[in-house]
């Protein structure tokens, strides 16, 4: 039975509905605009609390068609009954859409709830399951209808089955036989003595001679056809000296060694011997300072709009496809040259855009599933929509999937860490961030650069060490703390330490250890407290249990996964099954599930920017930080349209 049934306009206009039960249905199909429709997500169901709801887009007359029931309920007519009613329904009042839009139809009355139970009862019939067939009895089987004498063997019929095994028998027989009969000749003409013949005689007539003379001739024609002589040389050839590699030059050393200081014979910090470079000192990072003040800066941005102007320059003439816009984009936008101008967009005409789109992106580093998805809501994004030219067609299916990437990665809500540090500071209680990832992504090293940040605004910072399994994990922390304090030492802040380390060692529990570093960073006055957890793989249930307990515990503000800008489909099983381990070992009604996302590794990956769509995509949640290298100013923000711009480039 169906909960409701609607039909609204993308504008949110209801034009008709339909209710099944009692009670209101605004807060599923509002979930389902802002997390489907709004984000232009793929696949045609969504769940909401206890209710399924599938939709069908109209892009001709920008109409949505949802339908809700029950999520314990299999109803496997759905599809095809909202399928019925979008066709039914356009097909009635096409006519009053294309002269008046949809306001013009919602002023005008009309009955659709006659043909909607109409369709639905035809639809409930059909689904029905019939009831299972009744077991035949044994005197209906027709084992029962045999005779004994049709079942006795007599020795006839067991005469027939042993001449048929025989004939079979005799069948393999002569298949085998003639590979016998070669090998018997073979060994004869081997055994023979070997006549001379001409070539020439040779040549015409091969019968007669073995497979090694065959061989011989066939070579000896090959030479003489060609020219070429094969010859053994025992002398190996001299070696061009102007191919051989020249060595590295010996130093020249002063002689004597009395009049030479000792400076001369330092060549630790030269380069090639001749230029001298001043060895880099732990401590000399005080270049760093002031450059993070404020909010971080954005990736850089290069834009596209140079390249949208030449396409849109472009004339619908046909053009012969070049190998080089066989590549890349150029390619998979020229297969719209066959399209006709002033017709509706199908299926079928974008179906080779979209498998070609999908290999694009899947280059790129963007999860295979993710591609699929992302190109199925392109695809219901264009149907129907009526294209003039072949121009307008190139960039409008250009622009659709921009929009639909940029769409993606803007955040639902943005994280203002600073910002709720300020908030915190007022409520006189530290600002808690937990970190958290797979093993070897950079935990330790982007939470020194976020601490650094942090300290550069002006906010005094307490690192939890709460990885007690990796061996150095400690001592890595302990190695920041000192070079952070040194860039802002405490002479200069009226004696206070603004980055401090709260350490217990290794093999203690990490829960218990971040809750001793809240209190301490709450009765000591810090403002923000950074706890560093283990690296751990996603498929370790015990480690997952762990982590899920100690941010159950403690109740951070913030709960940040470290991910690599190189994994691909890695990057959708480790952000599933991390939230999946959140929700399952969590101890409250409501779990604690990932908060946001650090990039780590972005200035390896050149435009292969996948992995940012994958891992937005999957948890619904921003990217807060990207790491673009090995220095504690090498972080940015996220900047959507530079994401999108390297991910479009062909």
């Amino acid at each position: 039975m169906l909960d409701f049934f609607t039909i609204f306009s993308k504008g949110g206009i209801v034009l008709w509905c339909f209710q099944g039960v009692s009670g209101s249905f605004t807060g599923p199909v509002n979930a389902l605009i802002r997390s489907v429709i709004l984000q232009e997500r793929g696949g045609n169901a969504f769940t909401h609390e206890a209710l399924t709801l599938k939709y069908k887009l109209d892009n001709e007359f920008e109409l949505v068609f949802v339908v809700g029931f029950q999520k314990i309920l299999t109803l496997t007519y759905v599809d095809k009954f909202i399928d019925d009613i979008h066709l039914l329904f356009r097909d009635r009042y096409r006519n009053q859409l294309k002269q008046n839009g949809t306001l013009g139809l919602l002023n005008t009355s009309f009955e659709f709830q006659d043909d909607f139970l109409t369709l639905l009862r035809v639809a409930e019939e059909s689904s029905r399951t019939r009831a299972p067939k009744a077991m035949k009895s044994f005197d209906q089987s027709e084992k029962a209808r045999k005779t004994v004498a049709s079942m006795i063997e007599t020795r006839g019929d067991t005469g027939k089955v042993k001449g048929k095994e025989n004939n079979k028998k005799n069948k393999n027989a002569k298949k085998e036989a003639p590979a016998v009969e070669e090998t018997v000749v073979v060994s004869k003409v081997a055994s023979e003595p070997k006549p001379k013949v001409a070539p020439a005689t040779a040549a015409g007539n091969n019968e007669g001679l073995s497979a090694e003379e065959i061989i011989q001739l066939n070579r000896e024609k090959f030479m003489k056809k060609f020219g070429t002589h094969v010859e053994k040389s025992n002398k190996s050839p001299k070696p061009d000296k102007q191919k051989q590699k020249k060595g590295k030059e010996q130093r020249i050393w002063p002689m004597g060694g009395s009049g030479t200081s000792a400076k001369d014979l330092d060549y630790s910090n030269s380069v090639n011997g001749n230029e001298s470079v001043e060895p880099a000192k732990d401590e000399d990072v005080s270049d760093l300072r002031g450059k993070m003040a404020g909010d971080l800066r954005d990736l850089e941005y290069e834009s596209s709009s140079e390249e949208e102007e030449s396409v849109e320059k472009v004339a619908p003439v046909p053009v012969k496809e070049s190998s080089a816009n066989k590549r890349g984009f150029g390619g998979m936008f020229g297969m719209l040259r066959g399209l006709v101008g002033s017709k509706s967009l199908s299926r079928d005409d974008l179906d080779p855009v979209l498998d070609r789109m999908k290999d694009h992106l899947i280059a790129k580093n963007v999860a295979a599933e993710i591609a699929a998805q992302l190109c199925e809501s392109v695809a219901k994004k264009l149907e129907g929509k009526v294209m003039g030219t072949f121009s307008s067609v190139t960039s409008t299916v250009k622009q659709a999937l921009q929009e639909s990437l940029v769409q993606i990665l803007q955040p639902k809500r943005r994280v203002d860490i600073l910002r709720d540090s300020m908030e915190a500071q007022r409520q006189r209680r530290p600002y808690v961030i937990t970190f958290c990832g797979v093993n070897g992504v950079g935990k330790s090293t982007n939470l020194a650069k976020i601490c650094f940040w942090l300290i550069e605004n002006g906010f005094s910072v307490l690192i939890a060490a709460c990885d007690t399994f990796r061996a150095g994990a400690v001592e890595q922390l302990r190695t920041h703390t000192r070079r952070l304090n040194s860039l802002h030492p405490p002479e200069e802040n009226k004696g206070r330490i603004l980055v401090q380390l709260y350490e217990k060692g290794y093999g203690k529990d990490a829960a218990g250890i971040a809750m001793e570093a809240i209190s301490y960073a709450r009765n000591q006055g810090f403002d923000v407290v950074l706890v560093d957890t283990a690296g751990r793989m996603q498929d370790n249930a015990p480690l997952m249990t762990a982590l899920a307990k100690l941010i159950a515990v403690n109740v951070p503000d913030l709960v940040l996964f470290v991910g690599e800008a190189l994994v691909g489909n890695e990057a959708v099983d480790q952000l599933v099954k991390f939230n999946q381990a959140l929700a399952d070992h969590s101890m409250s009604d409501r779990p604690r599930l990932i908060d946001g996302i650090v990039l780590t590794k972005f200035d390896t990956i050149d435009d292969k920017v996948g992995a940012a769509i994958s891992m937005t995509y999957i948890t619904g949640q921003p990217i807060v930080f990207v790491g673009t290298g090995q220095t504690y100013s090498d972080l940015r923000s996220l900047n959507a349209k530079a994401v999108v711009s390297a991910l479009m480039k062909a």
